[in-house]
């Protein structure tokens, strides 16, 4: 019998004793709650989707994408992890028991009585570490899987091999991933497994040399045969990635097809080959030929793969470049053409003349009838001064350019919605989540006309919503979801319940706001205490979990920008940058354009669609470009919609011959709704999207030409010119513009979008700002039908003036403008003043025979409202300027006194401000606009009945109080320097009024 440690009679245990017999379950009992809690976070994350989906009505894509990556993650994980646990094991259990004597055995000894404690560990751990890094790169591949078991034949074959395009697009990607995956699960257990055999001695570094068991080289031998029989596949796959190369030009051209080829086929029999033989040693145990096969293999692959090709290249092709590589540019021609879709564009020639003819432009009237004089970058502020009404309420930045039917013509319109401000929100999470909840109603202005004063024509305005695009009786006018929503809102009550939601000023006049209620079904119901529970961790708001504000019938409204919410169902798409608001069917509709990409289709040219897509827009902040992927196919393949009311979202299969389309119709069959079924009304305001015409006029600026020998040399390739309005030296590229538009030889006007071509600019040498080109896109989709596609939509049309090398370019336009005495004199004289003047976007206008151009030309006072307004418009035609204050003026200037147009603003010929001396205007909500919302009041008196007297009279006080206004400066009497401004301001106004008066009086 043994006894413990002595200690007194009767005494306890102390406690440090205590502890080490007894351990505290406080610990455990802390990690097991942290984890609970960490996964009950995470599962309502995801319960919070299911419900979003759900309600959507687009689970199906939640569903499936989560399902993929779950089956990837473990399909990787349980190979690789699987590999590598029975290469450590298979290595450890064919260790040798007995090692001779060394330094270095000793030292493998002590690292062996180091790893023994958990060795266990380490050999399950390590393989779960590594699946489960190889789990989450494989389920990112999950749309390429998709693709390869759900893809759709293009029907046409690549020239090389005879093989349809859609093994390019599906088969060969998915192929490539598979096999990169299982060479890294082979690479990585052959690194196990050889540390491993090295650490427990199977092998060893000898005087003589390594030594190994024969456990360990059957092992490496197996591992070894099955590299190369992966390497094998690959170098297989290879002949075919050539077709995708991007060199020179895309795809595979003459050394590829007469020495890569063929050498990569070689070496796949090799490399194959070799494989055979390391197993044959495994059997045999002699491993000579494999050790040799390997080593030729090396050599093979290094000549064969390597210098071969680049002798072929050097001294073959080289010197013989155009006649050896001819029949692949031209494949690289065809197929790039193909692929962006400019396979059909519409070539004539085109010599415009640069003489202007007295009525040249009357066979244009539909043309020159919507020339847009409104800059949707431009007119943002003048639609806040006069259409915001509340200080939390707000328009974009830049608006946006669409065409409504009025009175039975079709006329371009300024469009915009007044969303809501949640910075103008009075402070507290009622408020900012539960009363102002959305904005109210869709403002828009004419493109081609403006009131006499300068200011928008209003088409649709004022609050309650009315004009000719109808009222609150006929469309839905409140927008709950737009580009600045709130991140998140409560919203609706049970029957019965008086509204809480500030819907909106009770009039224009009015400080009262009415309430309302939302009737949608626009979000998940948060009405009972666990949906409340998820989505305040969600949003990390108690308030969202306590408030009394939140009842049974309570919705929550959240991811409500129109381009994330399709982001969200349609993972797959690329989505264009810009989406815009229109009255469609009696509710407001955004329509947003999605795009099928891949950079995987045969002897196409990559673009990288950031920098495609890139031009002055994009530069200011005005629109987005698209991400930063390389891609050498790309389809309009889908119109997005998206409710402003309740957020409901609808696709539909716009290009419905798309094979990458077909591909994900059939992994989300109910998700895509086919174009038939979309209504005459939503055709009739689809328009052609803008970053794909960035994208293809960027092809089109060299792939117009279709001749090997041009294209070769290059001497006919094209640049898209840089944006004139901001300077000469300017290389950002200039927007495209959304016109109705009426091409020569076409029989009648289409809304399009259109852009001009220069001369290709090489890299640091100064434009040539002549005008080689112009490309229109017809936008006019819709019939009058229901789910009617327009034969004409998506027409490219290509005027061809690059024979002449004398037409005035945008560049050369903006300088004729610029230059002018006349236009400069009166510009300089404004900017002198305390008025800013604007130059508004530069259009180019085949008409007449020739190239037009229209800029038009605001004016805005330095006041905190005020806000630019239309004064003038610029018109040039060949040599000739035109500046007036409407654009038919301008162009009967240009037109020998008669240009023959019927223009938007012919009705404002001659007329100017009703009372010139009126108060001034009411901006937002009251805020007071200066003088005429952008230029100082004209002075009633100093007027005679000569207005060129009053002309020269004004200009001459102009001129004197200029002087004296510098004189004073110098001094530093800022008193008369301020009493000299004002006195130029007023000789300024009476000068513009005095040529208004001039003009009118001349016919022009």
């Amino acid at each position: 019998m043994t006894s413990g440690p002595d200690r007194p009679f009767g005494s306890r245990p102390s406690p440090a004793s205590s502890t080490t017999r007894r351990r505290s379950p406080l610990i455990p009992t802390i990690i097991v709650v942290a984890v609970i809690v960490i996964a009950f976070v995470y599962l309502s994350q995801v319960y919070a989707d299911v419900l979003w989906y759900d309600q959507l009505g687009f689970l199906e894509v939640f569903i499936t994408e989560n399902l993929s990556r779950i089956a990837l993650f473990l399909a990787a994980f349980l190979v690789m992890a699987s590999a590598v646990y029975f290469s450590l094991r298979i290595a450890y259990r064919s260790r040798p028991i007995y090692a001779p004597d060394s330094a270095i055995q000793d030292n493998l000894n002590r690292y062996q009585a180091q790893l023994e404690p958990i060795r266990r560990l380490l050999m399950l751990g390590i393989p779960l570490v590594l699946g489960a890094f190889a789990g989450t790169a494989a389920s990112s591949q999950w749309q390429q899987v998709l693709l390869f078991i759900n893809q759709e034949p293009f029907g046409r074959e690549d020239p090389e091999f005879g093989i349809d395009y859609a093994f390019y697009m599906f088969s060969l990607p998915f192929f490539g991933f598979v096999t990169g995956f299982l060479l890294s699960v082979v690479i990585i257990s052959a690194i196990a497994s050889t540390l491993t055999h090295y650490l427990y001695g199977g092998i060893r570094l000898e005087e003589k040399g390594v030594f190994t068991t024969k456990a360990a080289r059957v092992q490496i031998a197996v591992v070894a045969a099955l590299f190369l029989l992966l390497q094998g596949v690959n170098y297989w796959l290879d002949r075919y990635a050539t077709l995708q190369n991007q060199g020179k030009w895309a795809g595979a051209l003459y050394t590829d097809v007469n020495a890569v080829i063929p050498t990569k086929a070689i070496l796949a029999v090799a490399a194959v080959i070799v494989a055979v033989l390391f197993i044959v040693s495994v059997i045999l145990g002699r491993w000579r030929l494999p050790v040799i096969g390997t080593a030729m293999l090396i050599i093979t692959a290094l000549l064969a793969g390597g210098v071969y090709p680049w002798v072929v290249q050097r001294f073959q092709v080289v010197p013989s470049e155009l006649t050896l590589e001819s029949e692949y540019i031209d494949r690289n021609i065809a197929l790039t053409r193909e692929a962006y879709g400019l396979d059909e564009v519409e070539v004539s020639a085109y010599n415009p003349t640069d003489v202007p003819q007295a009525g040249a432009l009357g066979d244009d009237g539909e043309t020159t009838a919507n020339i847009r004089l409104l800059d949707p970058n431009l007119v943002s502020d003048a639609f806040s001064q006069l259409q915001q009404f509340r200080q939390y309420y707000q328009f974009p930045e830049t608006l946006n350019v669409d065409r409504y039917e009025i009175d039975g013509e079709i006329q371009d319109t300024v469009i915009a919605v007044r969303e809501l401000n949640t910075s103008g929100v009075p402070a507290g999470w009622v408020n900012e989540h539960v009363f102002y909840t959305h904005g109210y109603g869709v403002v828009a202005a004419a493109g081609s006309t403006v009131q006499p004063d300068g200011r928008p024509e209003f088409l649709q305005s004022g609050i309650p919503s009315t004009g000719v695009l109808g009222d609150e009786s006929t469309y839905e006018p409140r927008i709950y979801f737009g580009e600045e929503s709130p991140l998140y809102s409560v919203v609706g009550a049970p029957e019965g319940t008086a509204p809480s939601e500030i819907d909106r000023p009770q009039s224009e006049e009015s400080d009262n706001e009415s309430r309302s209620t939302f009737e949608g079904n626009g979000g998940p119901m948060v009405g009972n205490a666990f949906n409340r529970l998820v989505y305040a961790l969600k949003f990390q708001s108690t308030d969202l979990l306590l408030s009394d504000q939140v009842n049974s019938e309570s919705q929550i409204l959240y991811d409500r920008d129109p381009v994330e919410r399709v982001e969200k169902v349609a993972p797959y798409l690329t989505l264009d940058g810009n989406s815009y608001p229109a009255i469609v069917d009696g509710r407001v509709k955004w329509i947003i354009d999605g795009y099928t990409t891949s950079a995987d289709f045969p002897y196409s040219t990559q673009q990288e669609l950031e920098s495609a897509t890139e031009d002055s827009q994009t530069a200011e902040g005005f629109s987005t470009a698209l991400p930063a992927e390389r891609v050498n196919y790309i389809r309009n393949a889908v119109k997005a919609t998206v409710d402003a009311y309740d957020g409901s979202v609808e696709l539909y299969a716009w290009d419905d011959q798309d094979p990458i389309l077909k591909a994900w119709q059939n992994v989300y069959p109910s998700s895509i709704t086919p174009y038939s079924e979309m209504s005459a009304d939503l055709m009739a305001h689809i328009r052609y999207p803008e970053d794909l015409f960035k994208v293809q006029r960027e092809l089109l600026a060299r792939y117009h030409v279709t001749e090997t020998e041009p294209f070769y040399s290059n001497n006919e390739a094209w640049s898209v010119p840089g944006d004139p309005t901001l300077g000469s030296e300017s290389t950002v590229r200039q927007p495209p513009f959304y016109l109705t538009l009426q091409m020569p030889d076409q029989d009648a006007a289409a809304f399009s979008l259109t852009t001009p071509f220069i001369p290709f600019v090489p890299v640091g040498q100064e434009p040539r700002n002549v005008l080689y080109g112009f490309l229109a896109a017809n936008g006019d989709a819709g019939t009058g039908e229901d789910g009617v596609k327009s034969e004409d939509y998506g027409r490219l049309t290509l005027l061809d003036s690059s024979g002449q090398d004398s037409t005035v370019g945008p560049g050369q336009a903006q300088n004729l403008f610029n230059s002018d005495t006349t236009v400069s004199q009166d510009l300089n004289l404004l900017r002198q003043g305390a008025s800013e003047v604007i130059n508004g976007n530069l259009l180019t206008l085949p008409i007449g025979g020739g190239i037009a151009y229209v800029q038009p030309v605001y004016v805005q006072s330095s006041g905190s409202s005020s806000f630019p307004v239309l004064r003038r418009v610029l018109v040039s035609f060949g040599d000739n300027v035109g500046f007036a204050p409407t654009l038919d003026e301008a162009l009967d200037q240009v037109f020998g006194g008669d240009s023959g147009a019927i223009t938007g603003d012919s009705e404002n010929v001659g007329e100017t401000p009703d009372d010139p001396a009126a108060p001034p205007a009411e901006g937002d909500g009251g805020t007071e606009v200066e003088g005429d919302a952008g230029v100082p009041p004209v002075a009633p008196g100093g007027t005679t009945d000569d207005p060129s007297a009053d002309l020269r009279s004004a200009l001459n006080d102009a001129s004197a109080a200029i002087q004296e206004g510098n004189a004073a400066l110098a001094e530093g009497d800022f008193a008369a320097y301020g009493d000299a401004q004002d006195r130029l301001n007023e000789a300024l106004q009476r000068a513009l009024a005095a040529e208004e008066r001039v003009s009118a009086g001349a016919g022009g």
